[in-house]
């Protein structure tokens, strides 16, 4: 039975993606119970899956199955990539019927390129089509950095009708440019309309780092500011969407069938417990948008969540609050270009060490054979 949480942000026009996947949760009948209470998508990312693989044994039954099939000489990459495919395809199909009764709108599972090719165009490119054809499932969605790299992989893998989720976005000006890249790419589709596609407009990571700036000045003014500038960029980079949407070459698109693709707010877990545990929940509600939670959020959210249509409220406070971050002489755009760095650099560090766990297991299940 859908949860009446999900159910009212749902009437409101937004999607709730659950942004985890393990086994565990898809063996127990765990993310079967959550798109039974209205759950419609899953994410994935290289720290999710770091810790999925490497504790425990539950994917060891798949990687002897995989070691038996595979000649000594496969790499641990393509291991590494046969486990992420198994588990994006079972949670893609127990998605389909979402995904199918939203007429290919929803009920999406992202899987991530290597992180470590996030500056390299055509790797990236054949990487993301080499995983969709792996995954097979209509519902999938291939997570491609926003870099400037990854502009025109973008545009390219969405023009071979390929569905794609945006990720790792800070900047608004970067975020206008996903836009385009986005509605050049899909204009080069003979038929756009099952082109699904969400920019992944990261949330958490900017308040921490802006508060810290902020702390270091510790004037009234600026402690003021704590706790807002996140949520007054979502609202910023909302309004340029919407902007998007009544443009002349997307309506000219959108005349062909095409989705708009979707602002998705990623990291929304708070990570100062000095805020509301549902803030980047509670406050960025609206039509046209996707909130994808870690477990702790989504539970703190069915439990005390507020669903309103908050996204469009408070837009005059939100682009007062960012030209008196600037009068402070904090540079938004210098923290976002350092928090870009910072996620590529987290990625591939997760992506390193789990290469290396999934190496040492593969090793020890193989003499074990």
């Amino acid at each position: 039975m859908k949860h009446p949480r999900l159910a009212a942000l749902s009437g409101h026009g937004q999607s709730i993606w659950l942004d985890y996947i393990d086994r565990q949760l898809l063996g127990t009948g765990g993310l079967a119970r959550l798109v039974d209470q209205g759950v419609t998508g899953v994410t994935t990312n290289p720290s999710i899956f770091q810790k999925a693989i490497t504790a425990g044994d539950d994917y060891d039954e798949s990687i002897r199955r995989w070691l038996a099939a595979q000649p000594p000489q496969a790499s641990t990459e393509a291991l590494l990539e046969s486990l992420m495919v198994e588990d994006v395809r079972a949670a893609a199909d127990l998605l389909r019927d979402t995904w199918e009764r939203s007429n290919g709108t929803d009920g999406f599972v992202s899987i991530e390129v290597s992180p470590l090719l996030a500056h390299d165009t055509q790797a990236t490119v054949g990487a993301a089509e080499r995983l969709w054809a792996a995954v097979a499932r209509p519902n999938a969605m291939i997570k491609i950095p926003g870099t400037k790299a990854g502009l025109p992989a973008i545009e390219a893998v969405l023009a071979a009708g390929i569905n794609v989720n945006v990720t790792l976005l800070f900047d608004l000006a970067r975020y206008q440019r996903v836009l385009e890249a986005h509605c050049a790419g899909i204009a080069r589709v003979d038929d756009p309309r099952r082109v699904a596609s969400v920019a992944s407009f990261f949330i958490s990571r900017i308040d921490s780092k802006v508060d810290a700036a902020l702390e270091q000045l510790a004037s009234t003014p600026a402690l003021a500011l704590r706790g807002k500038i996140a949520v007054a960029c979502a609202k910023r980079a909302w309004q340029q969407f919407r902007a998007h949407l009544a443009a002349p070459d997307f309506a000219g698109q959108r005349a062909r069938g095409a989705q708009p693709q979707r602002l998705l707010w990623a990291s929304t877990g708070t990570k100062n417990p000095d805020y509301p545990d549902t803030l980047y929940v509670d406050t960025l509600i609206g039509p046209d948008t996707v909130n994808t939670l870690p477990p702790a959020t989504l539970d703190a959210f069915l439990d005390h969540g507020e669903a309103a249509p908050t996204i469009g409220r408070g837009v005059d406070t939100a682009v007062h609050s960012l030209e008196a971050l600037r009068s402070l002489g904090i540079s938004l755009p210098d923290i976002t270009r350092q928090l870009e760095d910072e996620g590529v650099d987290a990625f591939a560090a997760a992506w390193r060490e789990l290469l290396s766990a999934l190496d040492r297991k593969r090793s020890r299940l193989a003499g074990a054979a």
